[in-house]
């Protein structure tokens, strides 16, 4: 339950800065490498722990 909190709210502040990057009130240099860089990391968290066989 903690980890899922913690992806939400990781996921939407960096949307958020995201959005204020696209009111030019943060450099979008750094909003947008940080929202691509959490969502890999989101995504690659998910399909790494599927890829995992048990036997």
């Amino acid at each position: 339950m903690v980890k899922i909190l913690f992806w939400i709210l990781l996921i939407l502040g960096a949307f958020t800065l995201n959005l204020l990057g696209m009111m030019n009130l943060v450099p979008k240099v750094i909003t947008i490498p940080l929202l691509f860089l959490i969502l890999f990391l989101f995504f690659y968290t998910i399909f790494q722990k599927n890829s995992v066989k048990k036997y």
